[in-house]
């Protein structure tokens, strides 16, 4: 939807067709009896992005509305201690100060590197093709260079992470940064730690009536630019000839168009949509991100001690990515992630009740076979909950649905549920994602999770500002 309002502004004709009845692929809602859930990502950073394509449709009263929150998130572990991470630097490093005996100036010494890599990369990495030779041919490919011995690209993020900390659970903390791509910790490279600066340093943010908002504001926006809408129409197959694209076939009807730009994850989209010789096999052997198993629960009763978001950790976070990535089943003591929307979003929940999103890591579903985890998984997650936050869970819900593996790939086309496509658990990561164009089919475009820049909101609406500025200057 980002691409087609900033194509449209362009002066293009857009059709965005759909397969699923219901816009925004991961970023939809669930409605269960009074309850309402966000479906999939429930962290919002770099708001200024929704503000971009808001002015894009000419109407500043467009301008997206958004809380920016001053607690970020509450880390429980098991021996009982609890971190409130706020937004304010200097009382999040006195917090780990005063229950993990971290050293303040080493939390906020982190904080200014995560500010530094972010600023060092950002240009060159993230907001730019990185297909386009000419591109490094500018002061920020040499600024780049310049620094890149503080970059720390040889090193893991766990690595960094454990030199510049003294306490395991401060380690853990920023450990869990990874997990924001799917990635591994003890893999991946130290230059993720540029994450923590976009809560940190940016800001992290919850729209005033939940992520879904996201959705329906940018659905709004294309419609208002002229964009028609496709729904329930699977596209089967990308046409060619002369090695140009000619349009796509939805069901019985061709659709006759000199520019495609596709949002599939690129493994389902070459092996369905395209010729075999167009696949690039390289690339799609590459190990994928961690995929989730989510719990979306009614619960009759308020949690004061919980947030929007929330953290309970293992006490092996090793383990727990050596089963994800290695051993290829979810760790029998898995962090659980809480997300509440009616902390703020009141109507999301009955009087007295809350909205729990509940999400656990796990493998990618490489077999493509039944879940067959599903059950165990649920009474540890139940059993952990009970244990840390000292209740009976079981006893307050009163609505439950789930989404694992097998249907996030079903919705959203994701291989094996993969929710970021490729990991980054390599340190040339950033340069072996999917390019935004195709450089055998001319009028081929990508955007979305699976390629450059990478998954998560703000790396997705960053691929549809580069693939409509390469489409503008006809690359």
């Amino acid at each position: 939807m980002a691409v087609a309002i900033r194509l449209a502004q362009q002066g293009h004709k857009v059709t965005v067709f759909e397969k699923n009845a219901y816009p925004g692929g991961k970023l939809s809602e669930l409605r269960l009896g009074k309850y309402r859930f966000d479906k999939g990502p429930s962290l919002f950073t770099m708001p200024q992005l929704i503000d971009e394509l808001s002015e894009l449709a000419g109407d500043q009263r467009e301008i997206f509305k958004s809380i920016r929150l001053k607690q970020i998130t509450n880390y429980f572990y098991e021996d009982g201690t609890i971190v409130e991470a706020s937004s304010d630097t200097n009382a999040f490093a006195e917090e780990l100060h005063q229950k993990l005996q971290e050293d303040p100036s080493a939390v906020k010494k982190h904080l200014k590197k995560s500010a530094f890599y972010y600023r060092t990369v950002s240009d060159l990495f993230i907001h730019q093709s990185l297909s386009r030779f000419q591109n490094f041919l500018n002061f920020k490919t040499l600024k780049g260079i310049v620094l890149s011995p503080g970059l720390n690209i040889f090193k893991t993020m766990h690595q960094a992470n454990a030199k510049r900390f003294r306490n395991k659970k401060t380690i853990q903390l920023f450990d869990r940064y990874a997990t924001y791509n799917g990635s591994n910790p003890y893999k991946t490279p130290a230059l993720l730690n540029l994450i923590p600066h976009l809560e940190f340093g940016m800001g992290a943010y919850l729209p005033e009536k939940g992520m879904h908002q996201i959705t329906l504001h940018l659905q709004h926006l294309a419609k208002k630019m002229g964009v028609e809408f496709k729904f329930g129409s699977t596209v089967e197959k990308i046409t060619i000839q002369n090695e140009k694209v000619t349009g796509i076939s939805s069901g019985e009807a061709f659709f006759a168009s000199d520019l495609v730009v596709s949002d599939m994850d690129i493994h389902p989209l070459y092996k369905h949509l395209l010729p075999e010789k167009y696949s690039p096999a390289k690339l799609l052997r590459q190990e994928k991100s961690s995929s989730a198993y989510v719990f979306y629960w009614g619960i009759k009763k308020e949690f004061e001690q919980l947030h929007l978001h929330n953290i309970l950790f293992t006490d092996d976070y090793k383990a727990e990515f050596e089963h994800l990535f290695e051993k290829e089943m979810p760790y029998e003591d898995p962090t659980i992630y809480i997300n509440i929307t009616s902390k703020y979003c009141k109507e999301d929940a009955p009087k007295a009740c809350e909205n729990w999103f509940v999400m656990v890591n796990v493998p990618h579903n490489k077999s493509g076979k039944e879940i067959n985890y599903a059950g165990e998984l649920r009474k540890q997650v139940i059993k952990k909950i009970n244990r840390i936050l000292k209740t009976s869970i079981e006893d307050y819900i009163e609505e439950e649905a789930i989404l694992d593996p097998k249907g996030i790939e079903l919705q959203t086309s994701s291989i094996g549920g993969s929710l970021y496509g490729n990991s980054s658990n390599n340190k040339y990561s950033a340069f072996l994602r999917h390019s935004n164009y195709s450089h055998q089919l001319k009028g081929l475009y990508f955007v979305g999770g699976s390629v450059h820049p990478g998954g998560g909101i703000p790396l997705c609406l960053m691929s549809a500002k580069i693939v409509a500025d390469l489409i503008k200057t006809k690359k």
